[in-house]
């Protein structure tokens, strides 16, 4: 990495370094001369035409798919299938190991690999033809696309530039260490639901401008003790969120925590698996009040935003002549927090589709090449 000196000593102004600055071209290398440098420094990335090395030994190093730009040799797509018919034998299960073919394979040829694995008694055969899918993680093309643009005219640019929306007005925090209690008569909601098998039922009070301000937990099936445990937390939480303390505080801090019971959730929209009853809470918490979207593993629908009006004041409209306008303090509630409105948020949820939950934390996946990983704890869900 160059340091600002070193670019100033060049005449590279930090304009000039947008995504895509290549500091060999702005310098005078053409792209022949930057291939050339980069087989001797770098590497052609291949054993083929090494020096000291026969070529009736390039077999010992052959891999799935041709290496490097100018490699050729690569693994017959029918050696996979007899390597794993010789390990077959002694196995119980099937292996979960791909078959790659080249990019000008055929559907023949795809056939044939199929019809010698029944054969051979394989259990189970999975395919991957280079080049598929628009995204994978091992590619063995070369810059053929870059030269042809080269020597294609030169085209003017159009730079654009993806903004994400600015995140809607959010209620200010109450000043730390003054607590505001609720008013006497709250809005909120109560939520039913199931995790693991064990019912729960969480309620909210929220404070006129729609701030949350407690929450009740009630497991009326699972003991004193329990029960007691649960109550107090909910308190102890309520106590923070009047005292000042962010929600978005106690949804880092509690989410993905792991203990009995948890499991697969039923009655919730959009939390389909917990880690634990506390997991479920604060995942709830922040896709209903933060908008925590990246908590949820079915993504919700696009809705207007709901109104919460006092009983009160429906009652002295439904009384008036007619005229139905809501209060000044009607609540809303379906207004996004900044947190949600991140250009990394918005990437994310494009990327989940139909990815599956992380079975080491439960947080949901996103697309790594042809497999899925998590980003809460890491964990890779593997490839075929």
């Amino acid at each position: 990495m160059l340091g600002e000196e070193a670019f100033t000593r060049l005449g590279i102004t930090p304009e000039q370094r947008a995504p895509g600055f290549s500091l060999l071209k702005a310098v005078g290398f053409s792209p022949a001369e930057i291939a050339e440098a980069n087989e001797v420094i770098v590497g052609r990335m291949t054993v083929e035409g090494a020096p000291h090395l026969r070529e009736d030994h390039y077999a010992v190093f052959d891999c799935a798919n041709r290496c490097g730009k100018i490699g050729k040799r690569f693994l017959a797509p029918m050696s996979h299938v007899r390597m794993m018919a010789a390990a077959q034998p002694f196995l119980s299960g099937a292996i979960s190991k791909t078959v790659n073919l080249p990019n000008e394979a055929t559907v023949d040829d795809v056939q044939k690999i199929y019809e010698e694995g029944w054969r051979l008694g394989l259990k189970a055969i999975a395919l991957y033809r280079d080049g598929c899918k628009a995204s994978q993680p091992l590619s063995s093309s070369g810059d053929t696309k870059e030269k042809s643009k080269d020597k294609a005219e030169p085209q003017k640019v159009v730079e654009t530039m993806v903004v994400a929306p600015a995140p809607a007005a959010a209620p200010a925090h109450r000043p730390t260490g003054v607590r505001v209690r609720l008013p006497k008569r709250r809005s909120g909601f109560t939520q039913e639901a199931k995790v693991g098998g064990h019912k729960i039922f969480l309620r909210t009070g929220e404070y006129v401008d729609g701030t949350l301000g407690e929450i009740f937990i009630d497991m009326h099936k699972e003991g004193a003790a329990f029960r007691s445990l649960m109550n107090c937390f909910a308190m102890s939480v309520s106590i923070g969120l009047q005292y000042g303390v962010p929600l978005e505080t106690f949804v880092d801090q509690f989410t993905f925590t792991r203990f009995e019971p948890q499991g697969s959730v039923e009655g919730h929209d959009h939390v389909k698996l917990a880690t634990s009853i506390v997991d479920y809470i604060f995942r709830s918490l922040g896709i209903e009040y933060l908008h925590r979207y990246d908590l949820a593993h079915v993504q919700p629908n696009p809705l207007p935003p709901a109104t919460i009006q006092d009983p009160a004041d429906t009652r002295a409209e439904e009384s008036s002549a007619g005229v139905h306008a809501l209060p000044a303090h009607a609540v809303t509630r379906a207004e996004p927090s900044a947190h949600s409105a991140s250009a990394l948020d918005a990437q994310l949820e494009d990327m989940m589709g139909d990815a599956p939950v992380c079975d080491g934390c439960g947080h949901i996946t996103v697309r790594n090449g042809a497999c899925y990983k998590c980003l809460n704890c890491g964990n890779s869900m593997g490839c075929s």
